[in-house]
């Protein structure tokens, strides 16, 4: 059985609290992200591939598929 990817994570900015609902590429890891409420960049956290992966509600597609890191 194939595991469906979710496509959209919305991202919530550490420093303002804001939420942005993105989409996330499906073979490539996303390292930095600018707040469109405050403008901080955000940077993924030490042990995490990317941004959706430290700021979003759902991880990157890799990492739901179970491949590890992008």
């Amino acid at each position: 059985m194939k595991h469906r990817v979710i496509a959209t994570s919305t991202l919530t900015c550490p420093a303002c609290g804001h939420a942005e609902t993105e989409p996330m590429p499906a073979n490539a890891c996303v390292y930095f992200y600018a707040c469109r409420g405050c403008g901080t960049l955000l940077k993924p956290r030490p042990g995490d591939c990317c941004v959706f992966c430290s700021f979003g509600d759902t991880p990157c597609p890799p990492v739901q598929v179970g491949s590890g890191c992008c």
